[in-house]
């Protein structure tokens, strides 16, 4: 199975300006997602619409491709990057350019779903933990996701889901094992063309959530489970915790 791995990164953001080139200990967090990814993947590109990425790509010695800056998702990027490529691959892996603490296990666990021949998307989910508290389960930036027995995601929302009738909220984590969506996914190349041309939908309007789209358009997603948490970055308070993380050495197990 031929796979490359496309780590979409832009450069505005309106909550972390220029987020990929915001240092994180000694590194910027495109060379921390970059040197995760390429732990697993033998093909890493950064697909990235602004010049001062593609060239902080190429002082560590990385792979950057040029793309538009009018794309409406890092999914779409990944898209575009992939047309750029001159070799040929199967499978797609998208990592998002602010998961600094993507692991090897994450990245073999995701490809590990394409092992059946009818997996189309594949992404990944860890269960919430009394730990985590019910705050983290509310918080709306934390995306949850409910499977069935097939091991296919049946919807995605921002919101708690299921929503326990006649349990306190408290009580949830309690009486229910929660999925926390990951923002990690693998495609295989001619699927994720695809939903890049999908139109857009009303359940991914309502929840800022694309994979809405490609469920409500028929497509499959595969979601395995992982013990591995993951900090992703969109704010300053997500890049202090994530030096926080660096510091009590915790990221190296």
């Amino acid at each position: 199975m031929r796979v490359v791995a496309i780590i979409p990164a832009r450069y505005s953001s309106t909550r972390l300006p220029a987020k990929p080139l915001q240092k994180l200990g000694r590194k910027s967090i495109i060379e921390w997602v970059y040197e995760a990814v390429s732990g697993a993947v033998a093909d890493v590109f950064v697909a990235t619409d602004d010049e001062r990425i593609a060239q902080e790509v190429a002082r560590f010695g990385g792979r950057a491709i040029m793309t538009s800056t009018s794309l409406r998702s890092g999914t779409d990027r990944c898209a575009e990057a992939l047309d750029k490529i001159e070799a040929r691959y199967d499978v797609v892996i998208n990592v998002q350019g602010d998961e600094p603490f993507i692991r090897r296990e994450h990245i073999e666990t995701l490809l590990a779903c394409f092992k059946h021949a009818d997996t189309e998307i594949a992404t990944l989910a860890k269960p919430f933990t009394e730990e985590d508290g019910i705050n983290s389960l509310l918080n709306s930036n934390n995306v949850k996701v409910v499977v069935g027995d097939a091991g296919r995601a049946l919807y995605f929302s921002r919101s708690p889901i299921p929503y326990l009738r006649d349990v306190r909220a408290e009580e949830w984590l309690n009486d229910h094992t929660y999925l926390k969506h990951l923002g990690i996914y693998a495609f295989r190349a001619s699927v994720l063309r695809a939903v890049t041309r999908l139109e857009s939908t009303p359940l991914e309007r309502a929840e800022r959530l694309e994979q809405l789209r490609w469920l409500e358009h028929g497509y499959r997603i595969t979601v395995a489970e992982t013990e591995y948490a993951s900090i992703g970055i969109d704010t300053a308070e997500d890049l202090q915790r994530a030096e926080e993380f660096i510091n009590s050495g915790l990221w190296r197990e």
